[in-house]
């Protein structure tokens, strides 16, 4: 990248200018599909409103290189994750309940239990789907210094807003082509708005799942929470898969599917029952793939039935993105653990894997080492993990087992947090070093509610997610995989959390710049 100029963002705009754009976006937005459901205790059973979702007025600039570079690494953390999920001893060692984190994080703790159950009955599963996201910040921890591509996490579970990340990038290229940006920039050119289509890559991930499967009758399964405002980024992959691949969908939450889910004893098929709600007079249809867009926090699972539904969704020979596996695999104790010396290397230089019709590449663990801060765990050596963390706690983040937004612990909050966690708990946290992002980012945020004069210039920050997915596990040893597309979180510099669903960030694309 040229220099830390390129970073004095947004362009200028007069007040008249910035409310023709508010105008064109939240029109396009409301008219595309960019939307959410409004804010409400419960939803009704059928939406009777739509507001637009969070957005940035402008794309945000991103260095051309580093974000070849995120494209580049989902494939190798794409092989990585495939096989972090198929190593019973590691998972069981870092996150099990008997000997790691499972022990002191109760919802960690409940779903090895189920793993385990199920293993002990001899049940194990053939197949794999995951959806993942790595999340990466620019880290610039000197002004002129050039900035570095960091990892935030690697999700397993319910990697959302790839079908808005879609919309929002066309919102984009529609204001350029609309008004030009009023030739407020010249990095403003459509070469410089990369191409973005999560949708179709996704519904290509759960379609090569069902494909796998075998039975052209199956039905896809999204299991979704109650109350859901984020529905139409759903719903764009179930369109997708129904008229690209004739594949229909079923939502069901976990108490739904405690009364509609069965497993055939003899078969392990798992039916959903839909009495007169199904084509041909049909009373139930079978599931090829379970697609949690749910069940990542526990708050999902109030009551010990719905764990139990989730142990029947795993009984069954439906392919889960994710199986509880998987999703151990995506804890923030296993990225932590990963930086250790040596256990990166036990998951290099396998090459059964395949991605369309060639091969992809090995792992190899430079160019993925570079891409992480130091971490450790508050249970390190004794007392020496707690006493790292006091001494450098404004340069730190503290990472529970959990994932959505909201749980992490920042800077000055660290000494009273770590004064008042028992020490039985320590090892359930990372501590992560902070990533120091670049200056001079500002952008226009619009919430919906405020009108043409709604766009709110900030300071902010940009987090970066490419999206990928992995079909793996079956008896051949071989992983179908690919990166495909990428979503942008933008949020105020002053917010330290960066979930769009929690309310910390909008979403926004990137301008590449060199």
């Amino acid at each position: 990248m040229a220099g830390p100029s390129l970073f004095q963002w947004p362009p200028d705009l007069t007040d008249d200018q910035r409310e023709a754009l508010t105008l064109h976006a939240t029109t396009y937005a409301l008219s595309h599909g960019l939307i959410y459901l409004p804010p409400a205790d419960v939803q009704p059973p059928a939406p009777t409103s739509a507001i637009h979702a969070p957005l940035a007025l402008f794309p945000s600039p991103f260095p051309r290189r580093q974000f070849e570079l995120a494209k580049r690494l989902q494939r190798k953390y794409n092989l990585l994750y495939a096989r972090l999920a198929l190593d019973v001893e590691f998972l069981d060692r870092v996150m099990g309940a008997e000997r790691g984190v499972g022990r002191v994080d109760e919802f960690t703790g409940q779903l090895w239990r189920i793993w385990k159950r199920l293993r002990d009955e001899g049940i194990t599963q053939s197949r794999h789907l995951g959806i993942f996201r790595s999340d990466y910040l620019l880290h610039q921890p000197e002004p002129n210094a050039p900035p570095e591509l960091k990892q935030v996490e690697f999700n397993t579970i319910s990697a959302s807003f790839g079908s808005l990340s879609e919309n929002v990038a066309q919102l984009h290229r529609h204001l350029l082509a609309t008004t030009e940006y009023y030739n407020s920039s010249p990095v403003l050119r459509p070469e410089n708005l990369p191409p973005n289509n999560p949708i179709s890559g996704l519904a290509e991930g759960l379609a090569a799942a069902h494909k796998a499967h075998g039975s052209l009758s199956a039905w896809i399964l999204f299991v979704v929470q109650d109350s859901e405002r984020n529905v139409f980024d759903q719903r764009w992959l179930e369109y997708e898969l129904l008229e690209k691949y004739s594949i229909r969908i079923v939502r069901q939450t976990f108490e739904e599917l405690a009364v509609s889910a069965e497993v055939v004893p003899t078969s392990r098929t798992l039916r959903v029952k839909l009495p007169g709600l199904l084509p041909s007079g049909a009373e139930s249809v079978e599931i090829s793939t379970v697609y949690f867009r749910s069940a990542y926090t526990p708050n999902d699972f109030p009551t010990p039935a719905h764990y139990e539904t989730r142990y029947l969704l795993e009984k069954s020979i439906a392919t889960k993105c994710p199986s509880i596996q998987l999703q151990l695999a995506g804890g923030k104790k296993v990225q932590e653990v990963l930086t250790t010396p040596g256990v990166l290397e036990r998951y290099l230089n396998e090459s059964n894997s395949t991605a369309g019709q060639t091969d992809a590449p090995l792992i190899e663990d430079v160019s993925l080492r570079a891409s992480w801060m130091g971490m450790w765990g508050l249970d390190e050596n004794g007392e020496e993990g707690v006493q790292k963390a006091r001494r450098d706690h404004q340069n730190l983040v503290l990472k529970p087992q959990r994932e959505g937004g909201g749980n992490n612990v920042y800077k000055d909050d660290i000494p009273a947090f770590l004064d008042a966690l028992p020490q039985e708990e320590r090892e359930a946290w990372i501590a992560m070093e902070l990533i120091k992002t670049p200056e001079g980012l500002g952008n226009y945020l619009v919430r919906a509610g405020g009108g043409t004069a709604g766009a709110v210039k900030a300071d902010v920050v940009s987090e970066l997610g490419i999206f990928g997915w992995a079909l793996f596990g079956d008896t051949d040893g071989t992983i179908e995989e690919k990166e495909v597309g990428w979503l942008l979180r933008t949020k105020g510099k002053e917010s330290n959390e960066g979930g769009i669903a929690a309310g910390f960030s909008v979403l926004d694309s990137v301008v590449l710049v060199d």
